[in-house]
C-alpha cells in the first residue's frame, strides 16, 4: 500500500464519520419537519442511501464478468449489516425495536433472502428472478410510504386539540420549507461523503487483500461487503450515539432488503449473462444469510430489546464466520477442526439463547397480563 492510497484510506475514515453525522442530523430533522416517522425515513431514506456503495458495486462487477463479488458483496453486507453493525451499536446503547420492524420489515427481509436462496438453486439469477426481486422492492417502498402515512395521519388526528390557528401555521410555511431544504442539503451531503469515503477504504483494502492473494469471493465477502457497508455502520453507530435508535435499526433492515430485492435484482436485469452463484456461496454464505435473518426475529421480539449482550454476541458470530473465510480460502490444516467446534459449540448456544429469550419474554407477558396479585 503506496503513501497515496494510505492518505486516501485516513481521509476516507474522517469523510464516513462526517457524512454519517450529516446524514443522521439531516434524516432525523426531515423526519420531523414533515411528520413522518424516523423508522420509516431509516427504511427507505437512509438505508437505500448508505446501500448506494454496494449498488455500484455489484453492477460493475456483473457488467465486468465478476460475479462472484457482486453475489458476495450483497450476500456478505446482509451478514455483516446484523452481526457487526447491529452488535456494535448495541453495545453503544441497548436498542430499542419498533414493533411495526417485528410484524412487518424482519418479516420481509427473512422472505426476501429465503426467496433469493430459492432463485440461487440452480446457480444462476436470471432476468426474471431480476425482475420478480426488483418489483418486490417497488412494492416494499410503496407500502413503508402509505403505512408511514398512516401512522403521520393517527399522530395527527391525535394532536388536533393543539394545533396552531391558520394564521400562525402560514406564517411558520416559509420556515418549514427551508428547514425541508436544508435538511435534504445535508442528507445529499452526507450521502456523497459516505460515499466517496467508502470507495477510498475499499480501494485501500482491495489492494492489500489482492497483495494477500485472497480469492474474488472472499474478497467480496469480507473486505468489499464490509468496506461497501461502511456506509450503514458510520450511519448506524452515529444515529445511536445520538439516540435515533429507529433509523439504527431501520439502516440496517431497509439496506438487507434493498441488498437482496433491489441491488441483486437490479444487477441481474442488467448483467448480459445473469448473475452466476458460486458454489461455495450456495452452499455456505447464502444459508448463513437466511439463518442470520432468522435468527433477528426472536431477538427481536423478546422484549423489543437489542440488549448489550446480545450485540457481543452478534459480533462473536462475525468474527467467527470471518474466521472461518479466511482458513477455507487458504485450505488452513485446522479448517475442518474449527468447522466442527464451530457447529458444536456454536449451533447450542445460538438455540439456547434464543429459547431462553423467547421464555422469559413469555413469562413477562404472562405476568404483565395476569397483574402481580394473578386473576
Amino acid at each position: 500500500m503506496d503513501i497515496i492510497t494510505l492518505f486516501l484510506f485516513v481521509l476516507g475514515l474522517v469523510f464516513l464519520v462526517i457524512g454519517a453525522e450529516a446524514l443522521v442530523k439531516g434524516a432525523s430533522c426531515l423526519a420531523a419537519a414533515v411528520g413522518v416517522s424516523p423508522l420509516v425515513i431509516g427504511l427507505t431514506v437512509v438505508s437505500f442511501g448508505t446501500s448506494a456503495p454496494e449498488l455500484a458495486v455489484s453492477i460493475s462487477a456483473a457488467l465486468t464478468g465478476k460475479a462472484d463479488i457482486a453475489m458476495g458483496n450483497v450476500v456478505g453486507s446482509n451478514i455483516f449489516n446484523v452481526l457487526f453493525i447491529l452488535g456494535i451499536s448495541a453495545l453503544i446503547i441497548p436498542l430499542v425495536v419498533n414493533q411495526q420492524l417485528v410484524r412487518i420489515d424482519v418479516p420481509l427481509m427473512i422472505v426476501a433472502s429465503i426467496l433469493l436462496w430459492v432463485m440461487s438453486l440452480d446457480g444462476v439469477l436470471g432476468r426474471v428472478d431480476g425482475l420478480i426481486l426488483f418489483a418486490g422492492i417497488i412494492g416494499y417502498t410503496a407500502m413503508t410510504a402509505i403505512i408511514g402515512r398512516k401512522t403521520q395521519k393517527k399522530e395527527s388526528m391525535g394532536e388536533a386539540t393543539r394545533r396552531d390557528p391558520p394564521e400562525m401555521a402560514s406564517a411558520e410555511e416559509p420556515k418549514a420549507g427551508n428547514s425541508i431544504v436544508m435538511n435534504l442539503l445535508f442528507i445529499v451531503v452526507g450521502l456523497a461523503m459516505l460515499v466517496l469515503g467508502s470507495r477510498w477504504l475499499v480501494d485501500g483494502a482491495m489492494s492489500l487483500a489482492t497483495a494477500m492473494g485472497l480469492s474474488p469471493l472472499v474478497i467480496g465477502l469480507t473486505i468489499v461487503a464490509a468496506g461497501t457497508s461502511l456506509p450503514e455502520v458510520a450511519t448506524s453507530v452515529m444515529a445511536a450515539i445520538r439516540g435515533q435508535r429507529d433509523i439504527a435499526v431501520g439502516n440496517v433492515v431497509g439496506s438487507n432488503i434493498f441488498n437482496i430485492l433491489g441491488i441483486l435484482g437490479l444487477t441481474a436485469i442488467i448483467a448480459p449473462d445473469g448473475v452466476a452463484v458460486n458454489p461455495a456461496s450456495l452452499s455456505l454464505d447464502i444459508p448463513l444469510m437466511v439463518a442470520v435473518a432468522i435468527g433477528c426475529l426472536p431477538v427481536f421480539f423478546t422484549g423489543h430489546l437489542i440488549a448489550r449482550w446480545e450485540g457481543a454476541l452478534f459480533l462473536a458470530y462475525y468474527v467467527a464466520y470471518t474466521l472461518y473465510l479466511l482458513l477455507a480460502a487458504n485450505q488452513h490444516d485446522a479448517l475442518d477442526t474449527y468447522g466442527t467446534v464451530l457447529f458444536l459449540w456454536v449451533t447450542p448456544i445460538v438455540a439456547a439463547t434464543l429459547v431462553v429469550g423467547v421464555v422469559r419474554a413469555m413469562k413477562k407477558q404472562s405476568f404483565l397480563s395476569d397483574g402481580p396479585g394473578g386473576t
